[in-house]
């Protein structure tokens, strides 16, 4: 049932809901609606002159497309329609013959207006959109953007698997930050993650009758090749070297973020969006709403909530920027000067710090579980067997590790109470 007609302005755009169509009073079968997300657009419903209905998207509101200015394009349609025309069929055959490159930009499109979702049914994150446009931009637009959608083959794909293996798509680039430098290298490791992408992209095609399969489906990819990379106790007592010897001349807050990591194995990115509205000292817990794995409560150590009240409160974010109050952006480039004031060697990144601090927790004896909750597996958060806050039981874990790592990093002289155990390595 079609809503209500009124001469679409600024103002119905605004009101409009999700889910929710709006239809113009002076041209028949112009409208605008709103789907999941933000995006508007502005649609015309016409029949063609064998009397089928169709939809056309003229565009999206807003660069340029403005109320008045797609009501004129609708009369322009319509008169195109009472010529014989179809631009709906027209749309469809254009795409029938797009390339790869244009496939990505519908793709990207629709992910970047939150149209696409993941597993998880929801929206692509900010990051994760940045690394899909620097691998369409970099690998797949040079070696495929120019081939016809629906002339990709299975063979296609797997050639370009192994040219991004062996290099092919390597460059240094300028990208859109402030003196921001792109090293695309290439490997193995990206290029079964490109593949991964560009079966996502090709399944896409096939939602949109670009095609009827999935080139992608059946490539054998390259293994993923994670290290199992973690500190070692020599590297552990440099790690709090380069701590000691940064906290005199490099910015407080990466400082603190940095031993924060090293104290907890949260992701980097979680640490460095805390916000001071998500921590409960009194409780020493957090509140993540948005994690890589959903929303999570994590334990935090007595360690790591003293690390956090030494810091001023300036803003929102527990560690902010050098200037103003917002999300600290540099903070890759203060951990290479750390680890260099420390002379760790140059493998050793924030990830090898969660990755220590949950092999740290098995050499300590602690379950799965256990060490799933404290840094926040996927599947095996904190929610799924706690619902307020954590208990006794998981703070006086979080307790353990992080003292066992002020031992390591020289802070602390050795407790006689701790028995190592074997050595373990734990994949995060």
């Amino acid at each position: 049932m079609m809503a209500a007609r009124s001469k679409i302005g600024l103002r119905e755009i605004r009101a409009l809901g999700q889910n929710q169509e709006i239809w113009d009073s002076s041209v028949i079968g112009f409208g605008a609606r709103r789907q999941r997300s933000d995006a508007i657009s502005y649609i015309l419903m016409y029949r063609t002159a064998e009397g089928r209905l169709r939809r056309h998207t003229i565009g999206r509101h807003g660069s340029p497309w403005t109320p008045d200015m797609a009501r004129d394009e609708a009369r322009r349609i319509l008169g195109s329609v009472a010529g014989g025309n179809d631009p709906a069929a027209e749309k469809i055959a254009k795409r029938s013959g797009a390339t790869v490159g244009d496939l990505c930009d519908l793709y990207w499109e629709d992910a970047q207006a939150g149209r696409l979702l993941t597993r998880r049914r929801t929206p692509k994150k900010a990051s994760t959109l940045e690394t899909d446009k620097g691998r369409i931009d970099r690998h797949i637009k040079p070696l495929l953007g120019t081939l016809k959608v629906a002339s990709v083959s299975r063979d296609d794909i797997e050639r370009f698997m192994h040219a991004v293996a062996e290099g092919q798509t390597a460059n240094r680039s300028r990208t859109g930050k402030k003196r921001g430098l792109a090293n695309v290298r290439g490997g193995r490791g990206t290029a079964s993650r490109t593949v991964g992408l560009l079966g996502s992209i090709f399944s896409y095609a096939v939602h949109k009758r670009m095609r009827p399969d999935n080139p992608c489906r059946g490539v054998m990819r390259f293994a993923d090749g994670k290290r199992e990379r973690r500190l070692s106790d020599e590297e552990y007592a440099a790690l709090g070297h380069g701590l000691r010897e940064a906290s005199t001349n490099v910015w407080p807050a990466a400082v603190a973020a940095a031993r924060f990591l090293a104290l907890t194995g949260w992701r980097s990115g979680e640490a460095l969006a805390l916000r001071w509205s998500e921590i409960d000292l009194a409780r020493r817990t957090a509140t993540l709403a948005d994690t890589k794995t959903g929303r999570s409560i994590r334990p935090m150590s007595h360690a790591a909530i003293e690390t956090l009240r030494a810091l001023p409160r300036t803003g929102d974010f527990v560690f902010p920027a050098t200037r103003g109050d917002g999300r600290m952006t540099g903070f890759p480039k203060i951990w290479a000067r750390i680890a260099k004031l420390g002379n760790l060697p140059a493998d050793i990144t924030p990830h090898v710090l969660r990755h220590s601090f949950a092999s740290l927790a098995a050499d300590l004896g602690y379950s799965e579980p256990t060490i799933a909750a404290l840094v926040g597996h996927k599947g095996r958060t904190i929610t799924s067997r706690y619902v307020h806050a954590a208990d006794a039981v998981l703070l006086a874990a979080a307790d353990t590790v992080a003292n066992k790592t002020i031992e390591l990093m020289g802070e602390r002289e050795p407790a006689a109470s701790i028995v190592p155990l074997r050595r373990s390595s734990v994949n995060v």
